[in-house]
This record gives C-alpha cells, structure tokens and sequence, in this order.
C-alpha cells in the first residue's frame, strides 16, 4: 500500500501526543497515512509491551489509520548505524510515502533526538538506487519522500509551520487516552511518572492552545523542517483575523 504519509515515533505513543491531530486532520482530507513505532516502550516504567501493543492499535482506530507496524527495536539502545538504517529503509520504501514525520531532533528522552537521526539520514539513504533493499523477496524500487517534517514533543522548540487540528482535537486526546497504562489513571496500581501525572495531560491541551494562538485557531500542532517550505500561491496560507 503507497501511504501519502508516513510518521515514525520511538515510542508508542510518541505520535499521538505530537502529530495525532495532523494524521487524522489527513485522512479526513482523503490521505492515506501510517505510523512506524521504532520500538515497543519495554522500558517504560508502566505497562508492558503487549499492554502497549494493545493501547497502539486502539489509538490507530481511533486516528483512521491505514497501517500501524511496530519494528520492535531495542528501547534506549537502538543506534543510528547500517543495519538500523537498513529496516528503515526497508519501510521506506515499502510504503513510498510523499512526507515522513518523525520525532524532534532534541528532547527530554535521547530516543527521540536520536529516532529523528535516524530517520532523516534513512530517507536519504533511501533514494539511492545502490542500496539494495528487498520485501518478500522481491527487489524494492528506491525512493526518497519529498519532505522531513519533525514533530514537537516535550522541550519547545520553535516550529516552521503549524497544522490546524481544533476540529479534531477531541479525537486526539482520545487516541492519547487509549495508552491508558501511560497517562493518569487513579485505577491503576503503577509507580507514578513523569508522563502519568494530570498535569502532564493538561500540558499537552496547553502546548496546542499555544500553537493554536500564534495562528488565531484555538488548537495546533508544529513541525520543523531542515528544508525551505514553498507554497504555489498565497491561496495555501491559512485564513486568518487581522
């Protein structure tokens, strides 16, 4: 299946609470999209990899997705090297998607700085035709997307462009809540983290309002890119109150 658009997260999760309102934003817009967990969560204090693999497939219905993949990399020991770059190649070019979303180049969790290297360096490698790479045996043609986008996870960092998504916000805190052995949970008798806390849900609301501020919507998401963004006409900017 060709995807329109492809985000890799280190972690489950990763992509929800970063881009989930843009994918489902994209599929309403008639878009094929995907999502890419670098890893099962093993080391995440709560929860187990089958609770997570649980969790991710029940927030992949709810964001309308058409593939979810898990390639079961070593949490918070993965490495940006040949073999790494070559399973992701491998995808890369399976789905043959025009735009990659990835995790931020620099974060609370060295997985994410570290996920976002390997995938920009992979989408690159992927373009080139001497890099032999198969899927069911079969030869895979080469293919480089045409963007990089990073999403922004927990440090702010100063996007380049924001999506509007207030009309699916509900649907994203949703797909997040679907990790319901990450996120605050007064049922559950797990150690208390960082990310459980009712706060840390509150941050996520107010980290999209913020966005969402800065181009008069009431909710948003941001991305980075290493690459100048063109637009055909002024027509593609978003319609804003002066």
């Amino acid at each position: 299946m060709k995807l329109d658009i492809l985000a890799f997260g280190a972690h489950p999760d990763d992509v929800e609470l970063s881009c989930g309102g843009t994918l489902l934003i994209e599929k309403i817009n008639g878009k094929k999209t995907g999502v890419i967990d670098l890893t099962q969560g093993e080391l995440g204090t709560r929860g187990t990899p089958e609770t997570r693999k649980k969790e991710a497939a029940a927030a992949a219905k709810i964001l309308q997705l058409d593939v979810r993949e898990n390639l079961e990399l070593a949490d918070g020991f993965f490495q940006n090297d040949e073999a790494h770059q070559r399973k992701i190649i491998a995808v890369i070019r399976k789905y043959q998607p025009e735009i990659v979303l990835c995790n931020a180049p620099d974060d609370r969790h060295p997985d994410h700085g570290k996920g976002a290297r390997l995938i920009v360096d992979s989408v690159f490698l992927s373009g080139l035709r001497k890099i032999i790479t198969t899927h069911n045996n079969v030869t895979q043609d080469v293919w480089r997307p045409k963007y990089v986008f990073h999403y922004i996870q927990d440090k702010y960092l100063a996007p380049n462009f924001l999506i509007d998504i207030t009309k699916v916000m509900d649907k994203k805190i949703e797909s997040v809540k679907a990790y319901g052995t990450q996120f605050h949970n007064p049922d559950l008798d797990e150690p208390q983290t960082y990310i459980s806390t009712p706060d840390f849900m509150d941050s996520v609301l107010y980290r999209a309002k913020m966005l969402g501020k800065m181009i008069g919507v009431t909710y948003a998401e941001g991305f980075i890119s290493n690459k100048m963004i063109g637009f055909e006409s002024f027509d593609s900017f978003i319609k804003q109150n002066t």
